[in-house]
C-alpha cells in the first residue's frame, strides 16, 4: 500500500508530461510541460524553447500572462505595462467609469496620454511560482474521509496559504486541489491594485452581435479593451497614487501583423475557470434533468424583465448592462450544454467507462462498492436539487431579495460596533441603490415567487408562506396576486426609504430587522432551505467529493494508458492549450471558414439595431476599404475573427492567442455552440475557440479610434 501511494504521486506528476491521443484536447500545467507534449507542440509548428515558455528562474512568456479582475485573463503587450483583454472582461470597469454625459460604454474611449487614463477598482495578478504541497496535505488528512477529511483539508490548506502569503508585499498564495484531490499545488501571486482604463471600443463594436451571436460562429465581435498596470517607483504593487508609474514587466508579447492561415500553430495561455470532465454519469444526469433546465428557465425570466426596461431608457440600459451581460452569457451556455450532452450521449459514454471500472473493481475492497454508494448519494439528494436552484437563481435572482438576505446576516452577525456596522451597511446600501432598477426587479420578485410555487414540490415550500399570501392577495394561480405582493414589498421596505432605513439599522433587534417586508420575504425561503435541505446538500457534497477522488485514484491505478491521456480539470490556475487554426463542419452540408471579414460585418449590420448597429465612421471606412497595414494580404480585406482548435473554458476570456514565434495574433473570447458540453466533455471534432483577430483590434484603435499613441507603444511584427 505504501508503494502504491508513492507510485500514485509519481504518476500524477507525470500525467501532464505525457502526450495524449486526442487532438488538441488538454489544459496543461505549463511548469509540468513534458518532453512529449513539447515535442508535439514543435511538430505542430512551435519555434520557442521550453525555457522561453516557462522558466522558474528567468523571465519567460508566462510572465506576460495575468489574472485580470476577478475571473478573466489578460496579457501584457508593452514595456510600459499595457494590458489587452476582452471588452466583456473590462465591461464593469467601463460602465463604472461612464455617465450619461460621458458614456464610454456606448461611445468608446481612448486616452491620448497617460494623464487621461481612468482609475478603476480592478486588480491584476502575476504568477510568481508554483509549489507541490501534495505530501503535506496527504500527510495531514491521512485516511480520513467525509466531513472530517474535508475539514482537515481546509485547515491544512489554510495554513499553507497563510505561510506562503505576505500581505505586506502583496503576495497571496492559493492552494488548488487537482485531479479531484489527488494532487495539491500552491500557486503564489503578486497582486497589483492600480489599474487604469486606457481604451475601449464603442459597445456596438465590443458587443457586436449581442446575445444572438453569443457562443456562435461566424462571429464579428471586436471583443477587446485596454488597461494599464501601475506600480510604485520601485516597480512594486501599490494602491492608486498619482505618483505611481507604469509597470516595467518581466515579459511582454510582441504583436503580429502577419495574420493567420489554415493549420497555423496557435497556443492559448490563461486561467480557465473550471471544468468537470471527470464527472460521473450521475452528475451528468442531474445536470441535464434538473439543474441546467431549471437555471435556464429562471434566467430567461430575469432577462425578459430587465430587457423590457433597458429598451425604454439609455440610463437604465447603462445601469443594467453589466449584470444583464453576465446573466445572459450563462443562460445561453447552460441551454447549449444540455443539448450537446444529450445529443452526443455523454451520459452513455460515462456509463460505459464506469461499467469497465466496476468490472475491474470486483474483489478490490477499496473500490468494489464505490458506484453503489455514489448512486445512493445522488438518489438521496436529487429530490431536493430543484428547490435549491429555484432559491438561488429565482428567489435570490431578485437584487432586492438578495440584498435583503445579506442585510439580515450582516446586521446581526457582525462583531463590529454599532457605528462601524452601520457604516458598512450604509456603504452596501448605497451600492445596491446605485445599481437597482426597481421596475424590472419588482417584476422579477413577483415572477420568481410564482414560479417557486408552481414548480417546487409543495412539501418543500416554506410552511405557511403561500397560504398567507393567498389569504391576503388572492389566487395563487393568478400573476396579479404576486404583482400586488411584490408592489407591497417595494413600497414598504425600509431599504428604499432613508428615514425608515436609519431607524432600522440603528436597532440591534433581530425581530425588527426580520419584520422588514423585503427581509421577511427572503428569510422565508432561506430559512426553509437551511433548516430542511442544506444539511442534506452538505452531506451530499462531502460524499460526492470523496467518491470522485476515489474513482479518479482507481482509474489511475487501473489504466496506465488512460492516465497518460489525462490532465487536471481547470481550476482557475495557469494553463496552456495548443492547437491549430482550423475550419469545421458542424452538420451535413454546412462548412465554416476559419476567418470572418469586414464583408460579413457589413452583411450583419443593421442601422439602429440593439445588437447589430455599428458606428457610422466604421461603415464609411470599411466601404472605402481603408484598412491600412491591418489588411489581410491574401483576402484583400480586414479579418475580424478566426477560430482555432484550442481547449479553453470560462476564465480564458481575454487570453492571448499566440503564434509559433511567441507573438500575439488574437484574443480568445468565446467557444462555439456545437461544443458547449466542453466543461463536462471535450469534443475533438467540433470544439473551436473563437478569437478576435489582433489586426482588427489594432485597426479599431488606430483607424476608428484615432489612438495612434497606443499603436506606437506596441512592438509590431510585420
Amino acid at each position: 500500500m505504501i508503494m502504491f501511494k508513492r507510485s500514485l504521486v509519481v504518476m500524477l506528476l507525470l500525467i501532464a508530461t505525457v502526450f495524449k491521443s486526442f487532438a488538441d484536447e488538454g489544459m496543461w500545467l505549463p511548469h509540468l510541460l513534458g518532453q512529449q507534449v513539447y515535442n508535439d507542440m514543435v511538430k505542430k509548428g512551435l519555434k520557442l524553447t521550453k525555457e522561453q515558455l516557462y522558466s522558474v528562474n528567468k523571465s519567460s512568456l508566462k510572465d506576460a500572462i495575468i489574472i485580470f479582475g476577478g475571473g478573466c485573463t489578460g496579457e501584457i503587450v508593452s514595456a510600459e505595462g499595457l494590458i489587452f483583454t476582452n471588452h466583456h472582461c473590462g465591461y464593469g470597469a467601463i460602465a463604472g467609469a461612464s455617465t450619461v454625459d460621458h458614456n464610454y460604454l456606448r461611445d468608446g474611449f481612448y486616452a491620448r496620454n497617460k494623464a487621461e487614463e481612468i482609475k478603476t477598482a480592478l486588480t491584476v495578478q502575476f504568477l510568481v511560482r508554483i509549489e507541490d504541497v501534495t505530501k503535506e496535505v496527504n500527510d495531514a488528512v491521512g485516511k480520513l474521509s467525509g466531513a472530517e477529511r474535508a475539514n482537515k483539508q481546509m485547515e491544512v490548506i489554510s495554513a499553507i496559504n497563510k505561510r506562503l502569503s505576505d500581505a505586506t508585499n502583496s503576495i497571496e498564495c492559493r492552494v488548488s486541489p487537482l485531479f479531484k484531490g489527488n494532487q495539491y499545488l500552491a500557486f503564489v501571486y503578486e497582486i497589483f491594485k492600480d489599474i487604469r482604463l486606457v481604451g475601449t471600443p464603442p459597445e456596438s463594436v465590443g458587443k457586436f452581435g449581442g446575445d444572438t451571436d453569443n457562443w456562435e460562429w461566424p462571429r464579428h465581435t471586436g471583443d477587446y479593451s485596454i488597461f494599464r498596470v501601475y506600480a510604485n517607483k520601485n516597480n512594486k504593487p501599490a494602491t492608486y497614487d498619482a505618483a505611481n508609474v507604469p509597470l516595467q514587466p518581466k515579459w511582454f508579447l510582441p504583436v503580429s501583423l502577419k495574420g493567420v492561415k489554415e493549420n497555423d500553430f496557435a497556443m492559448i495561455w490563461g486561467y480557465p475557470g473550471g471544468t468537470n470532465r471527470y464527472e460521473s454519469s450521475y452528475g451528468i444526469q442531474l445536470a441535464t434533468d434538473v439543474n441546467n433546465p431549471t437555471l435556464v428557465k429562471l434566467r430567461d425570466m430575469r432577462l425578459k424583465y430587465m430587457f423590457e426596461e433597458m429598451k425604454k431608457d439609455p440610463a437604465t440600459k447603462l445601469k443594467l448592462a453589466s449584470s444583464y451581460a453576465g446573466i445572459a452569457n450563462y443562460w445561453k451556455f447552460f441551454d447549449g450544454e444540455t443539448k450537446q450532452l444529450l445529443k452526443y450521449d455523454i451520459y452513455g459514454q460515462k456509463k460505459a467507462a464506469e461499467d469497465k471500472f466496476n468490472n475491474w473493481a470486483k474483489g478490490k475492497p477499496e473500490y468494489q462498492n464505490l458506484f453503489a454508494d455514489w448512486g445512493k448519494a445522488y438518489e438521496d439528494w436529487k429530490p431536493y436539487a430543484e428547490e435549491r436552484v429555484y432559491l438561488n437563481e429565482g428567489i435570490l435572482g431578485s437584487p432586492l431579495a438578495a440584498f435583503a438576505a445579506s442585510l439580515r446576516m450582516q446586521a446581526t452577525g457582525t462583531n463590529a460596533g454599532t457605528e462601524e456596522r452601520n457604516k458598512q451597511l450604509n456603504t452596501r446600501r448605497s451600492a445596491f441603490l446605485e445599481a437597482e432598477d426597481r421596475p424590472s426587479d419588482e417584476n422579477i420578485l413577483a415572477a420568481s415567487t410564482k414560479m417557486f410555487y408552481e414548480n417546487v414540490e409543495k412539501d418543500q415550500q416554506p410552511k405557511g408562506f403561500f397560504e398567507a399570501l393567498q389569504q391576503k392577495y388572492g389566487s395563487l394561480d393568478d400573476m396579479s396576486t404576486y404583482k400586488k405582493y411584490a408592489a407591497d414589498i417595494f413600497k414598504n421596505t425600509a431599504i428604499f426609504d432613508d428615514a425608515k432605513w436609519a431607524a432600522l439599522i440603528n436597532t440591534a433587534d433581530v425581530v425588527q430587522i426580520g419584520n422588514d417586508p423585503a427581509v421577511k420575504h427572503a428569510a422565508a425561503f432561506i430559512d426553509n432551505y437551511r433548516s430542511r435541505f442544506e444539511p442534506a446538500f452538505q452531506q451530499f457534497t462531502v460524499k460526492n467529493n470523496d467518491y470522485g477522488r476515489m474513482y479518479l485514484k482507481g482509474v489511475l491505478e487501473m489504466d496506465a494508458a488512460k492516465a497518460k491521456m489525462m490532465y487536471p480539470d481547470a481550476t482557475f490556475t495557469m494553463r496552456v492549450s495548443y492547437g491549430q487554426v482550423k475550419p469545421y463542419k458542424p452538420k451535413d452540408a454546412v462548412s465554416y471558414d476559419y476567418v470572418t471579414t469586414s464583408k460579413g460585418l457589413l452583411e450583419k449590420y443593421v442601422a439602429g439595431d440593439y445588437e447589430f448597429d455599428l458606428p457610422a465612421k466604421q461603415i464609411e471606412l470599411i466601404k472605402k476599404k481603408d484598412f491600412g497595414q491591418y489588411a489581410d494580404p491574401v483576402r484583400k480585406d480586414l479579418v475580424i475573427g478566426f477560430i482555432s482548435s484550442n481547449d479553453i473554458t470560462g476564465g480564458n476570456s481575454g487570453s492571448p492567442v499566440i503564434n509559433a514565434n511567441g507573438e500575439l495574433i488574437g484574443l480568445a473570447f468565446d467557444g462555439n455552440y456545437e461544443a458547449l458540453s466542453h466543461k463536462l466533455a471535450f469534443d475533438k471534432d467540433l470544439n473551436r475557440t473563437i478569437n478576435v483577430d489582433i489586426r482588427y483590434v489594432l485597426w479599431c484603435i488606430d483607424k476608428l479610434g484615432g489612438a495612434s499613441n497606443i499603436i506606437k507603444e506596441l512592438k509590431l511584427v510585420k
